[in-house]
């Protein structure tokens, strides 16, 4: 019994074996094959090996083990020369493996974009009447007399008083009297002259709402009728109700709104950077708070020539069809659209090639030329709106999203040189267009078949710059970013006490702030503007009045500092941009809840990579890392370096280690009042101890509020001189 149940075990073992092996060949991408430890020994010199860090390749040790600052496996430093261009690296097929490199196929291939909007139900301005009064009078009667209910074509609404009306019945009654009296007589213009005089009278009650019935009971009736009835011209529901019985109306008057809701319109917004794939006629597809589990679709009706400069989003309009009035006005509804992309911001759509569409009402779609059903305007071609027809020729050019290594405006692939001995790849600048999905497409810069790092793409970046060869990283970009962490001169960061309104305020600067942070983690640049334009609304909301002082001139110097990126953050489209701005406003604003702690802990994080290596920090609620410099890229780069508590306002028993290191045990080198560097030759001595300031004026303001500063400088760690009894200032 036990051999057999051994034998099911052994077999087990072989058979998963047998699934990883099948599994691993059948996958899309594929890694460099594996070198065993003798064939890599094989291929090296006889001299000393050396191992580094394939992402800090300053690192370089004499044996295998862990990178001392980001602990990733060393890999081989091979000492030969790989004999490709200053583009080009080659590696041992046992280096590959170590680096795990994976690639993947440059195909064509039908992808759907995914273009995500909120929105409102709202009516379809073309199906909504104003009932008015047609001729001066008195409402002695509203049969409809509240808002909501619905209506039939020709039911009755009101009736209306007018003594306008004894006159124009009596015009008719007159005329047709006439006629019946002359219908013998042998004078043809007097006839003619007479039915005339009748047609008139006729057209003049029509002008007045009178339906043809009621017309007919006048003519009938033989007397006039100083009442008549209004009655509605088309079905739907009463929406606004702007007249009372017993009011005088004029002519043109409003007493009802009617709103036939047999269809909607859903009023979208789209990001600018969504409306390339979103065309007239193109289907949407959405669902509402009030239907869970149930998706609605619709047809795009019109997009909106003008961008909202407030919200970057333009409107999109979606006409639905609602036979059970299930869609109301004023939902709030959550819309996709997925349009099938081509080349060059083509969209395709099977059912509209060759057609012909109205270029008023999109549910109009017939197969040849002609005009609407609805308006008469003459039809036009799917083509000319932007369409093209389905078919592989057609279909963009994508790598998988991992591939792509984005440095600001520039994006960078490494490509598989097959026909290289050893395995050799090509660092190449290439153009991106739109990401779909999990995919980019590509604009110009790669070939179909040619296969692109999808894993890996990094390291192989470092090892171009461990064999002293330009990284395709730096290339082309400007070298600001590590001018930017260069300081002028010492700032005094000491905390300052504010009022509590003070700190609510500026934690409200914060929260907008960090929701810049999300995006950018997120690789939204539009939706970054936007969230940048809130951070200047919400600074700008800051009262300085609150603070006093030496607090007040401070905060002043902040706010200027903090604006000077945040005004060209609001505006700056390109990601790259966005980043080295937001970089300037997190570094000052790291200094700002320094010296102005808020009431909730703030977390101040580091890459070491961002800006080509320069490094930089950033602020964000949480102590789990989303780095906005990478992204998506490297999401989880960096570490927290500092946490901001205030420890100003509440003696909660914190010693203020997670706040920046303090002073303790340094000389006086910047004056306390100003904040600028000290001059030695101007001082004051004070309770023993000499302080010094930057310039004359400084010492009086000083000396109306020592112990303020002295327990500032203290709280620095900052060590005054002994006074020098015997030198006289």
């Amino acid at each position: 019994m036990k051999s057999k149940k051994t034998g099911f075990i052994t077999l087990g073992v072989i058979g998963l074996f047998i699934v990883a092996f099948v599994g691993g060949r059948m996958t899309g991408s594929t890694s460099a094959p594996m070198e065993t430890a003798e064939e890599h020994a094989a291929h090296t010199d006889a001299g000393p090996e050396v191992w580094t860090c394939s992402m800090h390749p300053q690192i370089q040790l004499p044996k295998p083990g862990k990178c001392p600052i980001c602990f990733m496996d060393l890999i081989p430093l091979e000492a030969g020369d790989d004999g490709g261009g200053e583009r080009e690296i080659s590696v041992s097929p046992y280096a590959a493996k170590l680096m795990e490199l994976e690639t993947a196929e440059a195909s064509r291939r039908l992808m759907s974009a995914e273009v995500r909007m909120v929105g409102k139900v709202d009516y379809d301005e073309t199906r909504v009447s104003t009932i008015s009064a047609w001729l001066p009078g008195r409402l002695d009667r509203l049969f409809v007399d509240y808002t909501g209910i619905p209506v039939k074509q020709g039911e009755h609404l009101a009736e209306l008083y007018s003594p306008e009306l004894l006159t124009a019945q009596e015009e008719l009654i007159q005329a047709l009297q006439t006629l019946e009296k002359i219908k013998n007589s042998q004078s043809s213009l007097l006839l003619e002259t007479a039915e005339r005089t009748v047609v008139a009278a006729r057209e003049k009650l029509r002008l007045w709402g009178f339906t043809p019935g009621q017309i007919a009971e006048t003519e009938a009736r033989g007397t006039p009728s100083d009442h008549m009835t209004i009655y509605s011209p088309a079905a739907g529901i009463i929406i606004h109700k702007n007249a009372q019985e017993g009011m005088y109306v004029k002519t043109g008057t409003k007493i009802y709104t009617i709103a036939d809701l047999s269809k909607v319109w859903i009023q979208l917004d789209a990001y600018e950077s969504d409306l390339n794939w979103l065309r007239y006629g193109g289907t949407v597809e959405f669902t509402t708070e009030a239907h869970p589990g149930r998706t609605f679709e619709g047809t795009i009706s019109f997009i909106d020539p003008v961008i909202n400069p407030s919200t970057r989003t333009a409107k999109v309009r979606v006409i639905v069809a609602n036979p059970s009035l299930e869609l109301k006005p004023g939902m709030f509804v959550r819309a996709v659209a997925r349009p099938k992309v081509a080349q060059n911001g083509k969209v395709m759509n099977a059912e509209l090639a060759g057609k012909w569409i109205s270029p008023m009402h999109p549910e109009i779609v017939k197969d040849e030329p002609g005009s609407c059903d609805v308006c008469g305007m003459p039809l036009v071609t799917a083509e000319s709106l932007g369409y093209v027809t389905e078919n592989a020729s057609h279909a963009p050019l994508l790598i998988p999203v991992s591939a792509a290594l984005k440095t600001g405006r520039r994006a960078v692939v490494y490509v598989e040189r097959p026909e290289k001995e050893k395995p050799t790849y090509e660092g190449r600048e290439v153009q991106l267009g739109a990401r779909l999905g999990n995919f980019y497409v590509v604009e110009s810069g790669l070939d179909e078949g040619e296969r692109v790092v999808t894993r890996g793409a990094f390291k192989l970046d470092a090892e171009l710059q461990i064999r002293a060869k330009p990284s395709m990283m730096s290339g082309g970009t400007d070298h600001n970013a590590h001018e930017m962490t260069m300081e002028t001169a010492e700032e005094d960061l000491s905390p300052m006490e504010a009022p509590a309104e003070f700190r609510d305020q500026l934690q409200e600067v914060m929260e907008a702030y960090f929701s810049v942070h999300q995006a950018l983690s997120g690789d939204a640049p539009v939706e970054a503007g936007i969230r940048a334009a809130a951070v200047k609304e919400k600074l700008d909301r800051v009262n300085m009045g609150l603070l006093q002082g030496d607090a007040h001139r401070i905060w002043m110097d902040h706010l200027k500092k903090l604006n000077a990126p945040l005004v060209k953050l609001t505006k700056e489209p390109d990601v790259g941009k966005q980043r080295e701005l937001f970089y300037q406003l997190s570094r000052q604003l790291a200094k700002t809840v320094q010296v102005f702690p808020v009431d909730q802990p703030v977390y101040q994080a580091f890459c070491p990579m961002a800006f080509n290596d320069a490094g930089a920090i950033w602020l964000q609620k949480s102590e789990e890392v989303l780095n906005p410099y990478f992204g998506d890229m490297m999401l989880r780069c960096g570490e927290i370096q500092k946490v901001f508590e205030n420890t100003t306002t509440a003696q909660n028993g914190k010693s203020g280690a997670d706040q920046s290191p303090t002073k303790a045990g340094n000389a006086q080198t910047i004056c306390p009042v100003m904040g600028n560097p000290v001059n030695k030759e101007i001082f004051v001595d004070y309770h023993g101890k000499r302080i010094y300031f930057c310039c004359a004026g400084c010492d009086s303001t000083f000396m109306e509020n020592p112990d303020h500063y002295l327990q500032q400088m203290n709280a620095e760690g900052i060590e005054l001189e002994e006074a020098a009894h015997n030198h006289a200032h």
